[in-house]
């Protein structure tokens, strides 16, 4: 089975958040899975001088004829843009890049449109997979394109249209790794895409009056797949569909989810670098280090009695964020400690920064991202929040949960479906991982921090369900596995090519 693997970003080259974690992980999970992979990535600079030379020496020239994929004259470019084989660093799997520099070779965040091309540069990057899905590569035709968030999301249409009136040579996945991100662009951009007319509308890639490329993988696609079967059912209404759920419902006999795994060979507090003392469940001295670590890196008071809460996170309203600054002068008040990692909303850093400097020693923040603090942080704290207004799967707090950081969430997506709350009953009955609240409110919060506290207060109790949770287990191999079968009921001719 063939498999090519389409996205923007990859662990260790390039990440921005999750899918540069999941990138990095799932694609030699799916080779061990028995599938033949590789991974199409754009030219961002991070992503060429990362991967290493291929094996295959001969890189492939895309081609644009009239009136099919981006228009040659939309691009920019002084050279015809070009597929290169090359191969990526640690699990040795074979990759493309695609090389159109006046698009891609730019500094810092890969999807900030300071030229105004964001559509035309990711619509380059869908025209050159459904290339290859058609065969640009004559040594390697994929049976499938899995393609995923919206900035892949035309992929499977090109990959349809091209092979008009018959069917596609590949079959199509497209993963909503979040849908509220959607690559909307005005009007102006169809023109450019090189698609017929009548798909400017309902029944097209047409979403009030602009282009969604998100919206053309949700209509082209195959399969559709999520990254956690309760994120795939609540996309089907409209609180949770950001305008798509009238899609998705129509489409829901192929929308299912598939919960993401963790890398434990890079989130193991037993092997972690970051950690000077690691440790493990039946080694829990190497935490209380862990904590004082943390504590001395980030300036807040040595004190191993002070519980540490953990923040790392882009800084917005999506994330909660807004519902933990509000409660940080009464968190400190109960003797708390809360360390924070992350950027975002400019109004939200300020607000957190504010309150490190009234709360000095006792709330440290660190605006950016800094991998290595990221693991100290889950080294060091008692409890990770990500208390999300929603959350399609969430992979921090299955970072804590290997850490012995406990989860402090929001019922919802995929962190429901990760997270066991300590009620009493499921304290008595052993299950307990973290802490849940249901109500997306201050007080909601509030309530959850209190009853974290309680149970801090109780070492024997709290070790037990740090214990719990650290031998909780969300392989990568699980996920492969259903990814494969998936492949396999679109292309059963090809499951064992």
């Amino acid at each position: 089975m063939k498999v090519l693997y389409v996205c923007t970003e990859l662990f260790p080259l390039l990440k921005t958040g999750g899918l540069g974690d999941v990138s990095g992980a799932l694609p030699p999970a799916l080779r061990d899975a028995g599938c033949d992979v590789r991974v199409l990535l754009p030219g961002f600079p991070p992503i060429r001088s990362g991967v290493g030379p291929s094996r295959l020496p001969r890189s492939y020239p895309l081609q644009l004829p009239a009136g099919q994929g981006p228009r040659v004259e939309d691009l920019g470019l002084s050279e015809p843009p070009v597929v290169h084989p090359a191969t990526l660093p640690g699990s040795g799997l074979a990759a493309y890049v695609l090389e159109a520099r006046a698009l891609f070779d730019r500094p810092g965040n890969p999807y900030l449109d300071t030229h105004g091309d964001n559509g035309i540069r990711f619509a380059l990057l869908a025209w050159s997979a459904a290339c290859i899905g058609h065969g640009l590569d004559p040594h390697w035709q994929p049976d499938v394109l899995h393609c995923h968030d919206w900035h892949t999301g035309l992929a499977p249409l090109y990959l349809r249209q091209m092979a008009m009136p018959g069917p596609p040579p590949a079959a199509s996945v497209f993963t909503i790794h979040n849908l509220a991100y959607q690559g909307i662009f005005p009007d102006s951009l169809f023109g450019q895409l090189g698609l017929p007319e009548y798909l400017f509308g309902i029944d097209g890639i047409e979403f009030w009056g602009q282009v969604s490329f998100m919206k053309a993988g949700l209509q082209a696609a195959d399969r559709i797949t999520t990254v956690s079967p309760a994120y795939a059912r609540e996309i089907l209404e409209p609180e949770q569909g950001c305008g798509l759920d009238g899609l998705l419902r129509a489409r829901s006999a192929v929308v299912s989810g598939i919960l993401n795994g963790v890398d434990y060979e890079v989130w193991n507090p037993s092997r972690d670098g970051v950690l000077m003392h690691p440790y493990d469940w039946d080694s829990l001295a190497g935490k209380v280090k862990a904590k004082a670590q943390l504590q001395r890196r980030m300036g807040l008071q040595v004190r191993r009695d002070a519980m540490v809460f953990g923040v790392v996170s882009r800084l917005t309203e999506q994330k909660g964020l807004h519902l933990v600054e509000a409660l940080t002068d009464e968190l400190v008040s109960m003797g708390a400690q809360l360390a924070v990692l992350g950027a975002g909303d400019i109004p939200l850093e300020q607000a957190f920064l504010r309150a490190a400097a009234r709360h000095p020693g006792r709330i440290a923040v660190d605006i950016g991202y800094d991998e290595s603090l990221a693991h100290a942080i889950m080294g060091g704290a008692d409890v990770i929040m990500v208390p999300s207004r929603f959350e399609p799967c969430g992979l921090t707090q299955l970072y804590g949960l290997r850490y012995g950081a406990l989860p402090l969430v929001h019922r919802v997506g995929g962190l429901a479906d990760t997270v066991v709350d300590a009620s009493a009953q499921n304290l008595e009955a052993g299950f307990a991982t973290g802490f849940i609240f249901d109500e997306y409110t201050v007080q909601g919060l509030r309530t959850a921090l209190h009853r974290a506290l309680r149970l801090y207060a109780q070492p024997p109790a709290w070790a037990r369900v740090q214990q719990i949770a650290m031998r909780q287990r969300f392989d990568w191999g699980e996920a492969a596995a259903q990814y494969t079968s998936l492949y396999r009921s679109l292309k059963p001719d090809a499951a064992h090519a």
